[in-house]
């Protein structure tokens, strides 16, 4: 018995854990926003790589997976919108897998079901999948969670083609790694899967970690069809900061994109990734003898919004602050919501002014900032 424990309960590490935590913040308001919505009739969650659904930390504390997370997260939120349905598929191709996560789950209830199965993950969404086309007023969300780089673009099309929203958890780490050693035509077969490209083509991405996040990103946009589309990755780094996955957010809703950055900020604590970056970086010069401060792109700080906002306003005078929120609504990574207190305080650092005017206009009060040359 203790035997089949191990193999079935695995343990989440650190990045891993907090992955689980992203995902329960961002469904929790996903589907408060869309619950809130008339148009919205119900809400359906897809895990179809779902694990045991509980794992141990590395002190051997028992922890919640995604799937009991959000299975329990949304209950609650069928227990409050009363009139609206939300179905959840839970699939593992492992048996003994969902034999142990079916513990774990909360009960079905007149409004919250939970339907299980054990096959393969892409047998699972070409059945689903098909359905979805012509569903009106049911919103989705699908979690597609390998344990490798394995992405099948095939299954995923439909769920990129309808109104929902696509979470892929792209394990860089595995091309990274092994890519440029690997032998076995299976393993070349996969790679060439999942970016679409033929496998002589990629070796020389080598360990270019950024060429194959550029190409899922360029594989995601010819997926969407001409829908304007939003797509966000944040990167999972170890305790030894070696990068392991990117868990990319795709949707045609601008306000899920919001919701994802603000949650993503929120989980790592006030920073773009689970990297540990110091907030205070190294000073150097550039190449015009300038001192410019050495950026990290793979963990971002508040600093580097402020900063992002004075470049793109510098010298400009009493900018409206919805003006600033507005060009982040638009960018990849920073949230426009959630920290706007620290952007702004953050932004005296650089020389801006805050202060309260007038507007001609409306005759109403408004804060402005004014950035300096």
């Amino acid at each position: 018995m203790s035997g089949r424990k191990k193999s079935v309960i695995s343990k989440a590490s650190p990045h891993t854990i907090k992955k689980f935590e992203l995902i329960e913040e961002y469904i929790k308001s996903w589907a408060q926003k869309l619950l809130l919505n008339d148009a919205c009739n119900g809400l359906i969650f897809i895990d179809c790589m779902c694990n045991s659904g509980i794992y141990t930390d590395d002190d051997g504390n028992p922890v919640k997976g995604t799937a009991v997370r959000v299975s329990e997260a949304l209950r609650e939120a069928a227990r409050t919108y009363t009139e609206k349905n939300i179905h959840i598929y839970l699939n593992d191709k492992d048996k003994s897998r969902v034999d142990e996560l079916e513990k774990h789950l909360p009960k079905d209830e007149r409004n919250f079901k939970i339907v299980t199965s054990r096959v393969d993950a892409h047998e699972l969404l070409r059945t689903i999948g098909p359905q979805l086309y012509g569903t009106g007023h049911l919103h989705y969300f699908l979690l597609y969670d390998p344990y490798d780089a394995t992405i099948d673009w095939e299954a995923l099309l439909p769920f990129f083609r309808n109104w929902g929203e696509v979470m892929i958890n792209h394990m860089v780490s595995d091309p990274v790694r092994a890519i440029t050693s690997a032998k076995k035509k299976t393993t070349k077969e996969k790679y060439e899967n999942t970016y679409l490209e033929d496998f002589e083509k990629l070796v020389p991405y080598g360990s270019d970690k950024k060429a194959y996040e550029t190409r899922v990103e360029e594989i995601i946009n010819s997926l969407k069809g001409s829908r304007r589309y939003y797509v966000s990755a944040f990167p999972f780094y170890n305790t030894q900061n070696s990068l392991v996955y990117n868990l990319i957010h795709c949707t045609s809703n601008k306000v899920g994109f919001r919701l994802y950055k603000k949650s993503a900020w929120k989980v790592f604590g006030a920073q773009s990734s689970t990297k540990h970056s110091a907030e205070n970086r190294q000073l150097s010069f550039n190449f015009d003898g300038e001192i410019v401060v050495e950026e990290d792109d793979s963990c971002l700080h508040v600093v580097d919004i402020a900063r992002y906002l004075d470049r793109s306003f510098r010298g400009q005078k009493q900018v409206p602050l919805n003006e600033l929120w507005e060009l982040l609504d638009n960018h990849p990574i920073f949230p426009s919501d959630g920290f706007r207190d620290e952007v702004r305080k953050e932004l005296k650092g650089f020389g801006a002014k805050v202060e309260q005017i007038v507007n001609p206009d409306t005759g109403k009060k408004e804060t402005v900032i004014s950035f300096s040359s």
